[in-house]
């Protein structure tokens, strides 16, 4: 009997271990690797929102950074990771 109890709950810890990775780890990495594939094709004259809130249109492309446009004279230097989101520019400009 004791063999067998340890391998059920060896099984146990096997599959809690297998939905933990099914239901939270996988699906994180599935997001990251999204956005991160969105922020490499970036490109001049995109139109986005920073993970802060702020929108512009990206008017300079460097390394590690973005330059963004927010208004007219005024430009902000992000890092590549804050971009949020790429904004449609005709839902955009319906607003």
């Amino acid at each position: 009997m004791g063999i067998t109890s340890q391998y059920g709950s060896l099984l146990y810890i096997v599959a809690l271990f297998a939905i933990l990775y099914f239901l939270m780890i996988r699906p994180q990495q599935q997001r990251q690797k999204r956005l991160q594939e969105m922020i490499n094709n970036l490109k001049v004259g995109d139109r986005v929102v920073t993970v802060g809130g702020m929108y512009g249109t990206i008017d300079k492309i460097k390394d590690n950074s973005f330059i963004i446009r927010v208004s007219d004279n005024v430009r902000i230097e992000f890092q590549k990771n804050a971009v949020g989101q790429v904004v449609d520019s005709e839902a955009a400009e319906k607003e």
